[in-house]
């Protein structure tokens, strides 16, 4: 699993005006906590950058005061205007201890509905799980060899490792091969046509019912 070096100075103040203090000199207000201690720490935002404007998931590798600790990012904070961080919690990772992450979803194979014009359309791009670090993943994976036109593929698709516990409500559509407009148009008119056949055979014999028994009215009423 790849993971980033990021490396966290202790900070002494931890109230408002230091967390000011460390923005004005360049630096990001974190906090590290998990491991039976909390640590206020700053850390740089150009090392902190690459673990979080990526869609993967990475691990941390914090060095802390010369220590290694190895986290992920539970919470991250930006600034309601200029959309900088402002502020990070790193959760260290402890052994046999449960955590719960968002890690991406990865589709595998080719869907056969690609190939007869249809669309792959994405709808949730990552699943949340509960593990211990020992059983953590960076991704699910997801065949679609057989996903055909019109199709979706649901969480509970997705391929699980030992000792993952998968939190998403397992029906929850993750992708879909969408029927494009031209092509559901045909079918569409198709089975306007297909009702339409059907409702002028229905009528045909029932004219025909009719008047077979008007006729052998009028008969009876002759003789």
């Amino acid at each position: 699993m790849e993971s980033v070096a990021i490396k966290a100075v202790s900070r002494d103040e931890v109230r408002t005006k230091g967390a000011r203090a460390t923005r004005a000199a360049g630096k990001i207000p974190a906090v590290v906590y998990g491991g039976g201690t909390v640590s206020h720490v700053s850390v740089d935002h150009n090392e902190l950058r690459h673990a979080v404007y990526t869609p993967a998931f990475k691990l941390i590798d914090l060095d802390l005061d010369g220590k290694h600790v190895s986290c992920i990012i539970k919470d991250i904070q930006f600034h309601p205007v200029t959309e900088a961080i402002v502020h990070v919690d790193f959760l260290q990772l402890v052994p046999g201890k449960s955590i719960k992450v968002e890690v991406p979803v990865r589709f595998e194979g080719i869907s056969p509905g690609l190939s007869e014009g249809g669309k792959l359309v994405q709808k949730m791009r990552r699943i949340a799980i509960k593990t211990t670090p020992e059983h953590l993943v960076d991704e699910l994976v997801i065949d679609v060899s057989e996903l055909m036109l019109g199709f979706s593929v649901r969480v509970s698709d997705a391929i699980v490792g030992e000792g993952i516990e998968v939190l998403n409500t397992p029906n929850i559509p993750v992708a879909s091969v969408e029927v494009p407009r031209a092509l559901k148009t045909e079918e569409e008119e198709a089975e306007e046509l297909a009702a339409a056949e059907a409702e002028s055979a229905e009528g045909a014999e029932g004219e025909g019912g009719e008047g077979a028994e008007g006729g052998d009215a009028e008969k009876s009423e002759k003789s």
